[in-house]
């Protein structure tokens, strides 16, 4: 971590907020190395590559070992532990024991061998006893008449105390937030805070840096929200924000020449405003205007300092918001393209993974209007929604490991197998043919038969060959018939055992059997069209699945996605795979998975091993399974009442 003199929390771009900071006192910069705090860093003397940047602080001196110490926070508390250094580290003079930890308090001095640091704590609203440090104070006197100069002083420093803190407090807040929205909201709160004169604010956010800003979101004093749409703006104090990046201050702005004459100003009266560009480096992301129109000498150059402090917070944490929507958009694809690509391998099923992601993301967002109060307390908020698409979309990613012919298999026999039965009848019919003429043939040239006895022997092999042949078309049909997939289970054709036992004679007298016993199996299949050992490979791909998946880095939001997808085909009563869970170990992100997983293969029309059960006919499959207690009855209920397959049917 490099050190940062600026406020630690504007400047380290985390994702957490900076609870706590440290100063490092001899460092070679005009003033005090600020280094911000998140939940954990090391201290040493070299960088660390196997620890993230935020993780360490670098303090390139010779007497202070590789991994010096390391300061954690517990709540609301931070403690420093020396790890085993060569020179020691001291708190506020005595030296810490090796591998004990010692609790932090604001102001606290480190010594790390020879370095000397102070530690900071920015945790406010946890310690309410703590003094405020006032780093830089404003005569703000001087622009207000002096009726009596020591409570003037004394009201001009409350104010000052309260616009620090409440700086504090935006600070602390900035690094809490997760979206723009509630960015947005929270800025449009300081900004009354901050600023009791004034009575309108509004905020304008660049979509790109081509186009001209749009008002994102307005407000009056109370609470009062305006239609960002119908603000009027002033173009010049617009231009000249955005163009030239100039903080604007205007007091008395009707008196102005510069902006008097302008309609926007003079129609709503507009007598004190400030207008500051929202800044990173050489980007303009937008720009806050707050103005009122009670007091021509509402706002001073020391609110115009706040102001544009605030701005320049909220600008690093709008590019922050960009760069993590950017990197989500990234995310999205990535996995997108990866499931269309799987699913390429099987075309019959493709679009399976987007609908079961489309049903899961609709029944899990339908349980905050559940009937059942239960289900209702477990809504889930956007990042767990995200979660539960993730997990439903890479769901079957295991399936990349699974043979193509078991993968693609649509009926119990695949087509080889059943051309080779196809020829295995015919060669039965021609052995039969075969036999029975090269018999009359023998007899004939024996003198056995007379023209009249050969008609008549000719006559009956021709029916004895029609019978027989008939005898192998209705095994051949039979045969058809077990060869489709049942969607419930089902027995096998009685005949079956029939066509098994029937022997056939061979050309040269070797018999065989029409059915072999592993092709008698294959059709004895009660329900689907895999056979024992290839529904072991099938089954294979949950656990590849999960293989995969906890190979990815997920971030804190998404790290549970690999145990949700991987438990989709367990059941509740324990009879599902591939651990056998029961009730309370399948979690409720899973239980929707699997409900969604199995409407979907019901219904889908693109299954060439079975026809598309009607929706009906599908819930009512999928309820007999809730009775025998294999599936979540609560959740269907909620799946049904929701109709979520109405919804993607008509997006």
């Amino acid at each position: 971590m490099e050190p940062n003199p600026a406020f630690p929390d504007a400047a380290s771009g985390a994702s957490d907020p900076v609870r706590a900071y440290v100063e490092w006192l001899g460092a070679q910069t005009p003033g005090p190395a600020v280094f911000p705090l998140h939940d954990e860093a090391v201290l040493g003397r070299d960088r660390q590559d196997a620890l993230a940047s935020d993780k360490y602080i670098c303090i390139p001196e010779q007497t202070i070992s590789r991994r010096h110490a390391r300061i954690r926070r517990r709540g609301a508390s931070y403690f420093v532990e020396d790890l085993h250094s060569r020179n020691g580290t001291f708190v506020c003079g005595e030296r810490l024991a090796a591998g004990a930890w010692h609790l932090l308090r604001d102001g606290d001095e480190l010594a790390l061998a020879s370095a000397q640091l102070v530690f900071h704590s920015l945790m406010l609203a946890s310690s309410p006893n703590a003094a405020t440090v006032i780093t830089r104070s404003v005569d703000a006197t001087r622009f207000a008449p002096v009726v009596d100069a020591a409570n003037a002083a004394r009201t001009d420093l409350e104010k000052t105390v309260h616009r620090l803190h409440a700086m504090a407090q935006v600070s602390i807040a900035l690094g809490a937030v997760t979206d723009q929205a509630t960015l947005i909201e929270k800025i449009m709160n300081f900004i009354f805070d901050l600023f009791p004169p004034a009575e309108r604010a509004f905020i304008m956010l660049r979509t790109d840096e081509n186009e001209l800003p749009r008002p994102v979101a307005a407000r009056r004093r109370g609470g009062g929200v305006e239609d960002p749409a119908q603000v009027r703006i002033s173009r010049t104090i617009v231009d000249q924000v955005l163009v030239r990046k100039r903080a604007i201050l205007s007091v008395d702005t009707l008196a102005d020449r510069q902006y008097a004459a302008h309609e926007s100003i003079v129609a709503q009266a507009i007598l004190s405003v400030m207008c500051v560009p929202l800044i990173l480096g050489d980007e303009v992301l937008g720009l806050i205007q707050v103005d009122t129109s009670s007091d021509p000498h509402a706002f001073q150059e020391a609110d115009l300092e706040i102001l544009s402090g605030v701005c320049a917070e909220t600008a690093v944490a709008l590019k922050n918001f960009q760069l993590y929507s950017d990197i989500k958009g990234l995310l999205d694809g990535f996995v997108c393209a990866s499931v269309q690509a799987i699913e390429e391998r099987d075309p019959v099923t493709a679009g399976h993974s987007f609908r079961v992601a489309d049903y899961a993301e609709g029944l899990a967002m339908a349980i905050e209007r559940a009937d059942d109060a239960l289900l209702r307390r477990s809504a889930f908020s956007p990042a767990q929604l995200r979660e539960i698409r993730y997990a439903a979309l890479l769901h079957d990613f295991g399936k990349v490991g699974v043979r193509e012919h078991v993968l693609r298999k649509e009926k119990k026999l695949h087509h080889a197998d059943m051309r080779l039965l196809e020829q295995r009848f015919r060669y039965a019919r021609a052995c039969l043919e075969r036999h029975a003429w090269r018999a009359l043939a023998q007899q004939h040239l024996e003198g056995e038969l007379g023209m009249t006895l050969f008609r008549r022997e000719c006559e009956r092999i021709e029916a004895q060959l029609e019978e027989e042949g008939a005898r192998l078309d209705a095994f051949f049909a039979t045969i058809v018939r077990a060869n489709e997939p049942s969607i419930s289970h089902s027995s096998a054709p009685p005949e079956l055992e029939a066509i098994r036992s029937h022997a056939c004679a061979g050309c040269e007298d070797a018999g065989f059997r029409l059915l072999s016993d592993d092709e008698f199996s294959a059709l004895s299949i009660g329900k689907g069209c895999l056979t024992p050992d290839e529904r072991r490979q099938i089954e294979a791909h949950v656990a590849d699945s999960y293989s995969f998946l906890i190979l990815i880095p997920w971030t804190r939001e998404l790290a549970g996605v690999p145990a949700i997808a991987h438990g989709h085909h367990e059941k509740l009563d324990g009879s599902g795979y591939p651990m056998g869970l029961k009730g309370s170990e399948i979690s409720l992100q899973t239980r929707i998975l699997t409900i969604s997983d199995i409407f979907d293969a019901l219904t889908a029309r693109d299954r060439p091993y079975k026809e598309a059960v009607p929706v009906e006919r599908a819930l009512d499959l999928i309820a007999e399974e809730c009775r025998a207690g294999h599936l979540d009855a609560r959740l269907f209920k909620v799946f049904v009442d929701s109709k979520g397959w109405e919804a993607r049917a008509h997006a």
